[in-house]
C-alpha cells in the first residue's frame, strides 16, 4: 500500500464547518463487510446493530481549551500559541506550536490576556512539534491552569475558518468526555447523545471506557510514498483492568466489540496479549495502522468520514478492506455526506 491508494476528489463544500443539529441525527452510512453492502441510516440507528453483552469502547479524553492568542513584548504582533503537551508541572514548561512561527525566537516574551497577566518565555526553538515555552506565573499550579482555561479557546481544527462560537466549547466534547488532556476530540464520539447512551444501557449493552489524549500528531499529513516509512507521535494512553475486563468478557462470549472511533482502535491494538486478548496498561503509543493489518480485539467500529491521504483513512481501510472502503467514499462524496470533524458517521460491522 502506497500514499497514492488513498488520495481522491473531496469538494470544499462537504468538509463539515458546523456540527449536525442534534447529535444523534447525524447520518450513518452502515458497511457491512460480510455481505459487502452500504446503508444509510441516522446515527441514532446503531441501537439496531448491538445486543445485549455488545460493548462499545469508548475514548473518555477531554479536550482542554488549546488555542491562546498573545503579542510578542516590543512589537506587539498577534502570536497564536496552541498548547500540545505539558512537560513539566513544577516549571510550567509546555511545548507548543507558535503561528507565524518565523516571528519567534528563544527569549522572546509572550503576553496573554487584556492586563498580560500570563507572560511566556521561549526557551527552546528546536524541538519537534516547535518551540518549548516556560510560563512565568507567581500563583499556584491549580491557579495557573485556570487561568489557561479562562484565557484558551476551544481548539477547533484549521479547517474550520469560522471564529469559534459558544455552542463549540460543549459539542467540541463528547458526552463522557472526562480526563482532560487532548488538544482534539475524538470525533467519532461527538454522535453519541445522552438519550442514545441510556437507550444502548437499557437494551444491555456494556460500555468500557479507555483514554488516548488525541495529539496533532494523529492529523499530521504522511509525507513519505512508502507508508512503512511514516512515524506517528506518540499519545499518552491508560487502559484500566476493568475496562480490559469487560472487553475480554465480550470477546470469550463471542459478543460484538465495537471501537468508537480510530482513537479507541489504536488505544486497544497497542496493548493485545499474545491470546489476542485486552491488557490493562499506562503509557504511551505511536501506532500507527495501514493496510494489510490483523485487528486482535475489535469487530466493529465507528467512524467520522476523514480526508484523502490521511492516517485515519488508512487505518479504516485496513479495517474494513481498501477497496470497499474506496467504494463507500466515493458514494459518501455523491450523496454529500459531511466529512471531517463535525462530519456524518460510519459504522462498519
Amino acid at each position: 500500500m502506497k500514499l497514492s491508494n488513498f488520495g481522491f476528489d473531496l469538494p470544499n463544500e462537504l468538509l463539515a464547518e458546523y456540527p449536525s443539529e442534534n447529535r444523534d441525527e447525524a447520518r450513518l452510512m452502515v458497511l457491512n463487510r460480510k455481505e459487502q453492502t452500504i446503508e444509510h441510516k441516522l446515527f441514532k440507528d446503531i441501537i439496531d446493530y448491538f445486543n445485549e453483552e455488545d460493548v462499545l469502547i469508548l475514548n473518555n479524553t477531554k479536550v482542554f481549551p488549546a488555542r491562546l492568542y498573545g503579542n510578542k513584548e516590543k512589537t506587539g504582533a498577534r502570536i497564536e500559541v496552541f498548547l500540545l503537551r505539558e512537560l513539566n508541572e513544577e516549571q510550567r514548561l509546555w511545548d507548543v506550536l507558535v503561528d507565524p512561527a518565523r516571528k519567534i525566537r528563544i527569549g522572546n516574551k509572550l503576553y496573554f490576556g487584556d492586563d498580560d497577566t500570563l507572560v511566556a518565555e521561549v526557551i527552546d526553538n528546536t524541538t519537534s512539534r516547535g518551540r518549548t515555552l516556560r510560563f512565568l506565573y507567581d500563583g499556584s499550579y491549580s491557579e495557573f491552569r485556570r487561568k489557561l482555561q479562562e484565557l484558551g479557546q476551544t481548539p477547533l481544527p484549521k479547517y474550520i475558518k469560522r471564529d469559534v462560537e459558544p455552542e463549540d466549547e460543549d459539542r467540541y466534547q463528547t458526552i463522557y468526555a472526562k480526563n482532560e488532556g487532548a488538544v482534539a476530540a475524538p470525533t467519532a464520539g461527538l454522535h453519541f447523545s445522552k438519550h442514545l447512551l441510556k437507550r444502548l444501557e437499557i437494551k444491555g449493552v456494556n460500555f468500557a471506557e479507555v483514554t488516548l489524549h488525541v495529539g496533532l500528531g494523529t492529523f499530521n499529513p504522511v509525507e513519505v510514498e512508502d507508508l512503512s516509512k511514516h512515524k506517528m507521535d506518540s499519545e499518552e494512553i491508560t487502559i484500566d483492568k476493568l475496562a480490559a475486563d469487560t472487553v475480554n468478557n465480550a470477546i470469550q462470549n463471542k459478543r460484538r466489540v465495537c471501537a468508537v472511533g480510530t482513537t479507541a482502535m489504536r488505544t486497544i491494538e497497542s496493548s493485545v496479549s499474545s491470546s489476542g486478548l485486552l491488557n490493562d496498561m499506562q503509557g504511551w503509543t505511536n501506532k500507527f495502522i495501514f493496510p494489510p493489518y490483523d485487528f486482535s480485539i475489535a469487530d466493529c467500529m465507528i467512524t467520522n468520514f476523514h480526508t484523502p491521504k490521511s492516517t485515519l483513512l488508512m487505518m479504516v481501510s485496513a479495517f474494513a478492506g481498501h477497496d470497499f472502503v474506496m467504494r463507500a467514499y466515493e458514494e459518501a462524496v455523491k450523496e454529500k455526506y459531511k466529512f471531517y470533524s463535525y462530519g456524518d458517521a460510519m459504522l462498519i460491522i
